[in-house]
């Protein structure tokens, strides 16, 4: 532990870091509401993407921070705008959306057209122009969904009846799922990235209660069906993250949903350190711990080999300046355990 906090970091992730994601300037969000009235074209929408994306890595830099993103402010969605970039997958409106502490999304999610490919994905661009306008020396992290995250999204009860009309098992979907990813991740190798981070909220979900749709019919006992579901998340997520170039850092994120500063799931990392600390092959764990729904650090000694873990301390649900003092309350938790 000691190594870790002297030595000065050169890679992902650093002493003080960032998830990725930022608050959508007014202007920006302006704009894509008039795109999608059909009040502005693809190419003015872009030039506005454009100028924010080039404001907020130099403030980015200007705070001193050794790996930025674009915010990802090109996105309408954290994963959905990832997932129909991929071939044979579109955008869906479901009669509801996502259900958070007191509030409703708006409705999304994606369906199966075709066969799932990852050729020519959209981020690869989004990528490259973030690159050509930050500074040399400085990372430039690229922040995915994690394929977890689009098989629970096709798995919906609301929509694998589409699913099975391309794909009539879980097994060739899965396999589609993972060769996609690899290609995405090739491509984004290809074009310079070395940091890519996979955004993970189905380990949020599985440590709180299961909603409705994910107990089996055949009324298997929840903590069974939490056992297989994180299983199955930790082989579709392995099988992306194994034999992917040395050089290139493969991170995670893991929170419990955050809309309009709000959240989806509540509870600690106990139900899920097995398999996600142990055998998740991740370079690290970026994880939320801004608030008690997070529970202690206990599960981190679960943490294995040479994997880092950053703590996600500060609270992005609302814009509140916190005292310096209240963040090392939370680090000197009783009985914490840090790596």
């Amino acid at each position: 532990m000691e190594e870790f906090f002297m030595t000065k970091r050169t890679s992902s992730p650093f002493r003080f870091d960032i998830v990725g994601s930022f608050l959508r300037p007014e202007e920006l969000k302006s704009a894509r509401a008039d795109f999608e009235a059909g009040e502005l074209t693809q190419t003015a929408l872009t030039k506005i993407e454009d100028a924010a994306i080039i404001d907020l890595i130099h403030k980015q830099e200007k705070i001193g921070l050794k790996a930025v993103t674009d915010g990802e402010f090109r996105r309408s969605w954290w994963h959905l705008d990832f997932f129909w970039g991929l071939q044979g997958v579109e955008f869906f409106v479901p009669e509801h959306g996502y259900f958070f502490h007191g509030e409703e999304t708006r409705p999304g999610t994606v369906i199966v057209t075709g066969k799932i490919s990852g050729e020519k994905h959209p981020f690869v661009e989004h990528f490259k122009f973030t690159r050509a306008h930050t500074s040399e020396g400085i990372e430039v992290k690229q922040t995915i969904p994690a394929p977890a995250q689009i098989l629970v999204e096709l798995l919906r009860p609301d929509v694998l009846p589409k699913v099975r009309q391309v794909y009539p098992d879980n097994e060739s979907l899965i396999e589609d799922i993972v060769t996609a990813y690899r290609q995405v991740i090739a491509d984004l190798y290809a074009a310079g990235a070395r940091t890519i981070q996979l955004d993970d909220c189905t380990w949020g979900v599985l440590v709180a209660p299961l909603p409705a749709g994910f107990i089996s019919e055949d009324e298997k006992p929840e903590k069974v069906v939490r056992q297989e579901l994180a299983q199955l998340y930790l082989e579709i997520n392995n099988a992306v993250l194994v034999d992917q170039p040395e050089d290139l850092t493969l991170n995670t994120h893991v929170c419990r949903g955050n809309y309009h500063s709000t959240w989806a799931a509540s509870g600690g990392y106990e139900d899920v350190a097995e398999p996600l600390f142990t055998d998740e092959q991740v370079d690290a764990y970026y994880l939320e711990y801004d608030s008690e729904r997070s529970g202690g650090f206990e599960p981190l000694a679960k943490v294995t080999g040479a994997k880092k873990v950053v703590l996600g301390l500060i609270t992005s649900k609302d814009g509140k300046l916190e005292a310096r003092e209240q963040v090392i309350a939370r680090i000197m938790r009783p009985h914490s355990i840090c790596r």
